[in-house]
């Protein structure tokens, strides 16, 4: 791209670019040189927005896991509908086929990338640790109506469900689980609590 070409809302187009990249070819492709190559700018651009690629990932990551805020207003508002084990499965192979599974590997795979998440970031691993409060309100919303045990452990059973499920779709070049695959895992988890009938 030429100097001194206007580009619109480009810290939006380096993170969608990036997560292009890392969807596509995994976190080793992750490169300043690839993210600006994909997004069609200058090297030099991500640098003016971002002290330095670690920081632009730190930022990426941080993007990615807000994202989740409308789909875990989904997830609560779906209580009392449908089934338990039927929105659980839903909700998390949407999670798994976004960009959530590439991210825990990125974040895995860079040191400093993790040392700068956890300056805002104090525990767990972004994206998984939003999608376990995600699931865990959603469960305390069903055990609210009655659909779950009142004793159920929720904040016990949502990283269970995230583990269970990330370890299906963890392998990134393979074939993704299909719908029942996801739905057998997630009964196994909550088939002990559930009080509606399956």
């Amino acid at each position: 791209m030429p100097t001194g070409v206007a580009i619109r809302d480009v810290r939006q187009q380096l993170f969608d670019a990036a997560e292009r990249i890392l969807l596509r070819d995994g976190p080793s492709a992750l490169t300043s040189r690839a993210v600006t190559t994909e997004a069609g700018c200058a090297k030099g651009v991500l640098h003016r927005h971002f002290d330095d690629f670690d920081g632009f990932l730190a930022e990426f990551v941080v993007d990615r896991a807000h994202r989740m805020d409308a789909q875990a207003a989904a997830l609560r508002e779906a209580a009392g509908t449908g089934t338990v084990v039927d929105n659980l499965t839903s909700a998390l192979t949407a999670l798994f086929t976004s960009v959530a599974v590439a991210v825990v590997p990125l974040v895995i795979f860079r040191d400093e990338l993790r040392a700068r998440l956890r300056r805002t970031w104090p525990a767990g691993v972004p994206v998984l640790t939003e999608a376990a409060e995600m699931v865990a309100a959603y469960l305390a919303a069903e055990r609210d109506l009655g659909r779950l045990a009142a004793d159920a452990e929720v904040d016990g059973l949502a990283p269970m469900l995230i583990g269970t499920v990330h370890l299906l779709f963890a392998d990134r070049t393979g074939t993704r689980p299909d719908a029942e695959a996801v739905r057998r895992a997630v009964t196994t988890v909550v088939t002990g609590v559930l009080r509606e009938p399956r």
